[in-house]
């Protein structure tokens, strides 16, 4: 016989008073965001009043759940053509969507912490387009002859909270995952203490300088530990450490470079400071001195992994080996983003519209992320699993709610704690690593 789960809201009612208010606080964050990114438009196009103003067509993105653009305008209840949606869209730039949701982030204080610590991971993905050879985003080589199209998005995620902090969207010929992650460096003020925490990919001399010349800013990045490591990582022994290294960068080659044994990075003479070439950057004087710790453990089926950080002695090996676990949340949520939020199927076909879905997934996400922690479900007291919010379902709620006037915030908490799954620890499947292709569902495509 199956356990009953009982969901409840606090029974004190200033609880859930606060609750409601949360959850009300969210949505007018996001109306004040949509009214501030659209006050910003003006001329002819938008001099006349119209059923698709921009806030109306960004909320509507916001909100969008999968199929056509007839039967998305339908479920919104707007008598509105998808011709006519596109052509809108078309005078809406992205950044308009990005300031959306940059203003929603800035209106909402809900980091948590990991012993005084706010957790960043950073990784990049791709997205899928329609096939466009004139479009920035065609990639075409040997492997892939008839070409692709595709747009590279570099996020930072904080793991803890659950949400999207920045994004850096490419195009796919152009990705460049360390100047991405090196621009939102420049671009952030961490007011309080933040890890970044990366995978192989990032591991380069000038980010890390980028990151201990960042205030408050710590690493935590994997590193290759093969022939092709670092030079001083490779001189370690294949074994269990935590140590300390140091050496010194230097981009020229005299003999005292030489003979101090100096590191020397080939930079190329057309690169200069903040170049956005993938090798050979280089942003720092030289000669540039550089010290962190190298952290190796060994994992359950017997191999070692490394990471380099700048976090102190107090953090012990056990606690850097949890610290890059917890990495993970970035794939998990890169997961929802697409299938669940559905970033796999566009609504458009230009690069342009395709960041305008991207930066709207990102809002909705974030939003209903805010949502799910402020919704609290009771756990039986007999059972097997504890059981945690079904985000793909409060994701269908909360866009529901975001297109529906006067929405009932107590009716949108009450609903996503009705759909909970078990949380079954230790479940281990193995990745599918098929190439998956963009499915072309010229239906669902109006520009």
């Amino acid at each position: 016989m199956g356990v009953r789960l009982v969901f409840f809201f606090h029974p004190v009612n200033n609880h859930l008073e606060a609750i409601l208010m949360s959850i009300d606080l969210l949505s007018m964050a996001l109306n004040a965001a949509l009214r501030a990114a659209t006050q910003s438009i003006s001329g002819k196009d938008f001099s006349r009043k119209r059923v698709l103003t921009p806030d109306t067509v960004m909320r509507l993105l916001i909100s969008a759940e999968g199929g056509s653009l007839d039967k998305i305008l339908h479920i919104a209840g707007i008598q509105a053509t998808a011709s006519a949606l596109t052509q809108r869209r078309a005078q809406i730039p992205p950044e308009l969507f990005r300031a959306v949701f940059t203003k929603f982030n800035s209106r909402c204080d809900d980091t948590d912490f990991f012993r005084g610590y706010r957790l960043l991971a950073v990784d990049g993905t791709a997205i899928n387009l329609p096939r466009n050879p004139d479009a920035p985003s065609f990639v075409c080589n040997d492997s892939i002859p008839k070409g692709v199209n595709q747009l590279h998005a570099t996020p930072l995620y904080d793991i803890l909270s659950r949400t999207f902090a920045d994004v850096v969207i490419q195009p796919e010929p152009k990705k460049d995952e360390i100047g991405a992650l090196v621009t939102m460096l420049q671009r952030n003020d961490f007011e309080e203490k933040t890890l970044i925490i990366a995978d192989r990919g990032f591991e380069s001399y000038n980010l890390i300088a980028h990151i201990l010349a960042k205030q408050n800013a710590d690493f935590l990045i994997r590193v290759k530990q093969s022939r092709s490591a670092m030079r001083e990582v490779a001189k370690l022994p294949m074994l269990e450490l935590d140590c300390n290294i140091g050496f010194t960068i230097t981009t020229t080659q005299t003999n005292a470079d030489k003979a101090n044994h100096y590191i020397h990075l080939q930079v190329p003479q057309k690169s200069k400071a903040g170049s956005k070439t993938r090798r050979g950057r280089w942003d720092f004087p030289s000669p540039y001195p550089m010290r962190f710790r190298i952290c190796r453990f060994q994992l359950d089926n017997g191999e070692f992994e490394t990471v380099a950080t700048s976090l102190p002695a107090s953090f012990a090996l056990e606690d850097i080996k949890e610290l890059y676990h917890l990495r993970w949340g970035l794939e998990t949520a890169f997961r929802d983003l697409k299938y669940t939020l559905g970033l796999v199927n566009l609504h458009g076909k230009s690069d342009a519209f395709a960041e305008q879905e991207i930066y709207a997934s990102l809002t909705a996400f974030n939003f209903a992320s805010r949502v799910c922690h402020e919704v609290v479900i009771r756990q039986p007291k007999e059972g097997i699993y504890a059981y945690k919010i079904h985000f793909r379902m409060a994701v269908t709620l909360c866009k529901e709610y975001l297109r529906t006037q006067n929405a009932d915030s107590n009716k949108l908490m009450e609903d996503i704690a009705r759909y909970t799954v078990p949380i079954r620890p230790g479940r281990q499947d193995q990745r599918d690593l098929r190439v998956k292709g963009f499915p072309g569902f010229v239906y669902r495509v109006a520009a």
